[in-house]
């Protein structure tokens, strides 16, 4: 679905972004990763391209419009486009409601998931106009419907603010056959999810296949969706397989919620 084109991966930690990184390559595509640690990147890109042939990477924080447009940088140095953007890179450790809020946590948050991910989509812009392309938003389902087992309100609020942004640039962005979708993960099996349902597990004295069945009791399929599902989805998006498909926004959560 991707030969020939170039991808920039923001946020390639060990679950959603090292996923994406694998499923673009599988498909055809040259990528650039970013991330804040640069060992990560360094050891994710020789896992999955051990060639060097089609992986770039450079330490970034998406806070910092210059590290935005260095990557973007890479990835023309290296390959000559840019053709879709997948923005995974977020601050989700957040945890809290109105009533204990710290608002100057919550500007961080914001900051981050909302002004970050369009800055690093800014930084691609040149580029993208050039041949037109895809820029895919991270989203998550707790942005329409929070959850009752965590509360992570500035998360959801950041979340929910980029989802509305989305509306804005696809209109903005269209013209120049630039598309814009967001991917809404509901709960998620991959590494923060292992997490909690272990923490719950042990907090409460009960097995972890027990935490699952109730997360996966709700929904209308009898597994949790996967960092992998989300990531063929975000795939999918950026591809031209999806070149009629702008403004929407896709939830990959085996069923839990419908719309």
């Amino acid at each position: 679905m991707l030969r020939g084109r170039t991808v920039i991966v923001s946020g390639v930690g060990p679950g959603l972004g090292h996923r994406i990184v694998a499923a673009c390559l599988r498909e055809g595509a040259r990528v650039a990763l970013g991330a804040r640690t640069g060992e990560r990147l360094a050891e994710t890109a020789k896992e999955l391209d051990p060639d060097g042939t089609r992986t770039a990477h450079r330490a970034t924080d998406i806070a910092d419009e210059a590290q935005c447009e260095a990557l973007a940088a890479l990835a023309l140095d290296r390959f000559g486009r840019i053709d879709a953007v997948v923005n995974v890179a977020a601050l989700d450790s957040h945890f809290g409601g109105l009533e204990d809020a710290d608002f100057a946590s919550w500007g961080r948050v914001v900051d981050v998931n909302l002004f970050g991910t369009l800055r690093m989509t800014r930084a691609c812009l040149p580029a993208l106009k050039r041949n037109g392309g895809a820029v895919v938003l991270i989203g998550t389902q707790s942005s329409v419907a929070a959850p009752s087992e965590v509360r992570q309100a500035a998360y959801a609020a950041s979340k929910g603010a980029l989802t509305s942004a989305m509306y804005s640039l696809a209109r903005e962005l269209g013209p120049h056959r630039i598309r814009v979708n967001t991917v809404q993960p509901g709960w998620m099996w991959g590494p923060p999810v292992q997490a909690y349902v272990q923490f719950a597990a042990h907090t409460e004295g009960v097995p972890e296949a027990e935490i699952g069945q109730r997360l996966t009791g709700r929904m209308a399929l009898p597994d949790l969706a996967t960092d992998g599902d989300v990531a063929e989805a975000a795939v999918f998006l950026a591809s031209d397989r999806a070149r009629a498909i702008t403004g929407q926004s896709l939830l990959v959560n085996a069923g839990e919620l419908m719309r």
